[in-house]
């Protein structure tokens, strides 16, 4: 069944819509973008995010268009918002937007492809060489007037397993192989890889990879895949590195792999519940590199997915297509 709206709301003159704009980096690197946002729609509200449902709910009544991040988009909020047209999405994934709400709607979502692929790739390819070499313990170590010799592996001539094999995980692909490690894949979806990257089921992946990359998207057939049934087949002495969605791993299973398992660490850019609790078992472990989901946001690819989103929005709320619906 399409997701598409069936009959998307009629277009009201841009000098009389509402938009609200909710990720805190909207123009923080190119300020024209909320300039043009403001010169062409009558009202323009910054509220930052991300939002849970019941406060998005609270401030959408008169809103003709949404500029979001992760906010959660549900059936809730599709509900009490008549006028809504558009929600352009600023990212990539849509798993906190109720699509089919937004088809019964009219309400058209759209996205931003590729916008952040490169940064995202970029992160993973850092946690790569901090799970590779002690870098944050040698930080440490040495403010505390201390000069220990930490050693650490080299990457060239190591095994990277990536499930996931899309724009970001492709990327990270190249960067990889141009270190010099063997690259394995695994992705239903791909039916050829280039050929310095070797396609294989998951179960020869998480076997044979020094290091296992995430670039999936969440879904319900890919939420907690990373479980402990996944990790009880890891390569003795693995690392696992997650700069996608928080939800493909489940936490109980990691936590029993880093005490009991195979797993020497896990660096991972978010979690299931963001921010997590202050008493969360992740925080404190020294085998966990945690960063608050920065992955996405560098000067460019924020220039970049705003400039997208701030597109698609003003298309849809004239009345044209959008470049990039979901």
């Amino acid at each position: 069944m399409s997701l598409a709206p069936a009959a998307p709301r009629p277009p009201r003159p841009l000098s009389e819509c509402v938009v609200m704009v909710t990720p805190r980096s909207f123009g923080m690197h190119d300020p024209g973008l909320r300039r043009r946002l403001e010169a062409e729609v009558g009202v323009v509200r910054y509220r930052p995010g991300p939002l849970a449902a019941a406060d998005l709910a609270e401030a959408v009544g008169d809103v003709d268009g949404l500029l979001c991040g992760l906010d959660h988009v549900t059936a809730d909020v599709f509900a009490v918002a008549p006028r809504l047209r558009v929600v352009a999405r600023y990212g990539v994934g849509v798993d906190r937007v109720d699509l089919a709400a937004a088809a019964r709607h009219g309400v058209i979502v759209t996205a931003t492809p590729g916008a952040n692929a490169n940064a995202v790739a970029e992160m993973a390819v850092a946690l790569l060489f901090a799970l590779a070499r002690p870098l944050v313990t040698g930080r440490e170590r040495a403010r505390a007037g201390e000069w220990p010799a930490l050693s650490g592996v080299e990457l060239a001539g190591r095994s990277l397993g990536l499930i996931g094999l899309g724009r970001i995980g492709s990327l990270v692909a190249a960067k990889a192989v141009a270190l010099g490690m063997r690259v394995m894949a695994y992705d239903p979806y791909v039916a050829e890889a280039g050929e310095d990257v070797t396609l294989v089921d998951l179960g020869t992946l998480v076997a044979g990879s020094d290091f296992i990359s995430l670039h999936a998207p969440l879904s319900e057939q890919t939420r907690g895949m990373v479980g402990r049934p996944l990790l009880e087949r890891m390569k003795p002495g693995a690392a696992l590195i997650n700069t996608a969605r928080g939800g493909l791993v489940d936490e109980d299973g990691l936590l029993w792999a880093l005490e009991h398992g195979p797993l020497r660490a896990a660096a991972l850019d978010g979690l299931e519940h963001e921010p997590p609790p202050p008493r969360h078992p992740l925080l404190g472990r020294d085998d966990v590199l945690l960063t608050p989901h920065m992955g996405p946001h560098t000067a460019e690819a924020t220039a970049a997915m705003g400039e997208r989103a701030l597109d698609d929005l003003l298309a849809v709320l004239s009345g044209q297509a959008p470049r990039y619906p979901v």
